[in-house]
């Protein structure tokens, strides 16, 4: 794995966490309730200062963190404060529920942000009318004629093409026969290269196939078209509810059987994804902070112990009885969530593995 790929991913992940961290000891203070430390990373501690009442660590690898708050139950201690007013289990269920739901909340928030300022600085992407090729797919005949991004199609096999359209239809129309393209490279020279398009299944965002096609292995370029303020700030919004419909509903297929888990990518995916966009500039790499933002906040809220949402449920079953759940409980519960997340965390790693060797 390169180091941009290292880089990229420690930063991304980094920032996210660093961003879902601060909402949770935001809220906190403004609740009132004593923070003891806020930490941000695991392994060794590289630096520690105390300001105030709370203690700031760091540790050697930025890839988690937590809030430490006083008078805060958890399935280790509980610290008291100097002023028991001022503990988290001391405080109202609305404002334990605030600062817990801080968390994801900030990063959905933070994503909506990162949309709009790309928006705002790079302008909206539509996809381009002419038959500008925008990426090659490696491993399809595209890549292995030498085609590549900013590409343009100038005629199939005789035929002069003018638009994407003309030149898709001529693809899947060719039965698999050798086509004749002339491209017209980026810096404006000429040639001619032939290749024969294969029958490939076409995917859906959650891997499923729709159909099969034949295809050489490219994608259409996209335009980029200035957005003002107000608008970029409306497609932020849109772009984050749409991200967070899309990981629901990823979710809900997950649990039904329409999505295959095979398809989960973990760490080591995302690292090759931010290395490589970092590589290609810093608005692919600030849409894909957004993204992981997301996911992070969307994640975060699931009803599963030792996650965020594991402890909102925790506190909707204490105002619907009027008592917190027992403490023996609440330690199993934690303790089969962390399981299920170690195993989680196991698997997606397996199959990021998997990818790299055998593809």
């Amino acid at each position: 794995m390169s180091f941009e790929s290292i880089f990229g991913a420690v930063g991304v992940l980094a920032i996210v966490i660093f961003v879902h961290e601060l909402g949770h000891f935001l809220v906190a203070k403004w609740c009132d309730v004593e923070v003891l430390t806020f930490s941000m990373g695991f392994g060794p501690t590289i630096w520690q200062r105390k300001y105030g009442e709370t203690e700031y660590r760091l540790a050697l690898l930025p890839l988690g963190g937590y809030v430490r708050m006083a008078g805060e139950e958890d399935w280790r201690a509980a610290e008291e404060s100097a002023d028991p007013s001022r503990g988290f289990a001391a405080k109202p269920i609305s404002s334990r529920a605030a600062i817990v739901a801080a968390g994801p909340a900030v990063n959905l928030v933070f994503a909506f942000i990162l949309f709009a300022m790309t928006y705002t600085i790079y302008g909206d992407k539509i996809p381009t009318e002419q038959a500008r090729i925008g990426d090659v797919v490696t491993g399809l005949p595209a890549a292995s004629a030498g085609l590549a991004a900013g590409d343009r199609v100038a005629g199939v096999s005789g035929k002069e093409i003018v638009t994407w359209d003309e030149f898709a239809l001529l693809v899947r129309e060719s039965e698999g026969e050798a086509l004749a393209l002339d491209i017209v490279s980026a810096d404006g020279s000429s040639r001619q290269v032939t290749l024969q398009p294969e029958l490939s299944e076409q995917k859906d965002m959650f891997g499923e196939v729709v159909g099969k096609f034949y295809m050489i292995g490219v994608h259409r370029d996209v335009d980029s078209i200035p957005v003002g303020f107000v608008d970029a700030v409306k497609l932020g919004g849109v772009a984050t509810y749409r991200w967070s419909a899309m990981i629901f509903e990823t979710l809900a297929r997950l649990v039904t059987g329409g999505v295959d888990p095979n398809e989960l990518g973990g760490p080591i995916m995302i690292a090759r994804e931010a290395g490589r966009l970092a590589a290609t500039g810093l608005e692919p790499l600030l849409r894909f902070m957004a993204v992981i933002s997301v996911n992070l906040g969307i994640i975060n809220i699931l009803p599963i112990p030792i996650l965020d949402g594991g402890h909102l449920l925790f506190f909707g079953y204490e105002a619907i009885r009027g008592k917190p759940i027992s403490v023996r409980v609440r330690e199993y519960a934690l303790q089969a969530g962390a399981l299920l997340l170690v195993a989680l965390m196991v698997f997606v790693v397996y199959n990021d593995i998997s990818r790299i060797f055998f593809g």
